[in-house]
């Protein structure tokens, strides 16, 4: 089981180029992506549940098309554990941030917590 949490905590400074896409951080002027498709952390077929409890912070740029690009860890919980919640990030689904009326790319984390079952 999981549970999860949206923060808006920036990771890098604005300007960085992601697929040729300006990436912005947020803060003033700028509307935050928001979660259209949310997929689950799956348990690999040889595992019998997650056995520990812990929070996994994953980084991630929302593209101005609402895609995940340069999904990765900030703060990990096990090796097993960090990479169920990549590759479920990896399929989420946004609208996009946006900077008046148009979309953007923003750096964003999101905090994934796992409770032991």
């Amino acid at each position: 089981m999981y549970s999860l949490a949206i923060a808006s905590v920036t990771l890098a400074a604005a300007g960085a180029p992601v697929e040729d896409e300006q990436v912005f951080d947020i803060g003033p002027g700028i509307t935050p992506p928001r979660v259209t498709r949310q997929v689950s952390p799956v348990n690999k077929p040889d595992a019998r549940g997650f056995r520990l409890s812990g929070t996994v912070v994953v980084g991630l740029v929302v593209s101005s098309r609402g895609e995940p690009k340069d999904v990765h860890i900030v703060t990990s919980l096990d090796k097993d554990v960090d990479q169920t919640a990549v590759e479920a990030v990896q399929q989420w689904r946004f609208d996009p941030a946006k900077k008046g009326d148009q979309p953007v790319a923003v750096r964003i984390t999101v905090e994934i917590r796992f409770h032991s079952l």
